[in-house]
């Protein structure tokens, strides 16, 4: 069965624990992983940057994918936030739950 795997990054444990929280309590995502300690390089307004980061995983169905960016959009600290989507096949068993999780839309 297939899922959608989602990643963005932030700037503080609070900002990634309040996102994962969020995501979650709205059913808009299964299950939502912290790591900590993600070190970041990348260009912004033409500068080159180095950032330590949180890397938040979130488990979700092709169905709500839309419905998690848009939030991410409107509810993440960051101008320009990391939204990445991979469609991913899960165990039957598992994708079951998180389609149980997050409903159809």
């Amino acid at each position: 069965m297939n899922i959608v795997v989602m990643t963005t990054t932030v700037g503080s444990e609070a900002d990634a624990a309040r996102l994962a929280s969020d995501l979650v309590a709205r059913r808009l995502a299964a299950c939502v992983q912290v790591d900590a300690g993600v070190r970041s390089f990348y260009r912004w307004q033409g500068r080159d940057c180095e950032d330590l980061e949180w890397r938040l995983t979130l488990k979700t169905v092709p169905e709500r994918a839309d419905a998690v960016a848009a939030f991410l959009s409107e509810h993440h600290p960051y101008e320009l936030p990391q939204v990445v989507m991979v469609p991913a096949r899960a165990s039957a068993d598992y994708a079951a739950w998180v389609r149980s999780e997050v409903g159809e839309g």
